[in-house]
């Protein structure tokens, strides 16, 4: 299974859901143009559900993804391809 992203959107982990070996227990869809500036800058991410968190970890194919998120995303129309 895929998961496709808006040029505008992509994938970094909550810091809130961990499990007990400090894997997340889901991803969550964020601007894509804000993800390094908070990998390196230490800001916070705000996810398509309302999550605000520091981006710390990528995700890994099959990682379990925010329903909420994936529902949000799957309502907005399709990006471009700018």
């Amino acid at each position: 299974m895929s998961t496709m992203t808006m040029p505008e959107t992509d994938t970094r982990t909550e810091t809130t859901d961990q499990t007990s070996d400090d894997r997340p227990e889901m991803f969550h869809y964020v601007q894509k143009d804000k993800i390094a500036e908070s990998a390196v800058m230490g800001t916070f991410v705000v996810a398509l559900c309302g999550e605000v968190f520091p981006v710390t970890k990528s995700p890994k194919p099959g990682s379990p993804v925010c329903p909420d998120c994936k529902e949000i995303f799957e309502s907005l129309p399709p990006g471009g391809k700018d």
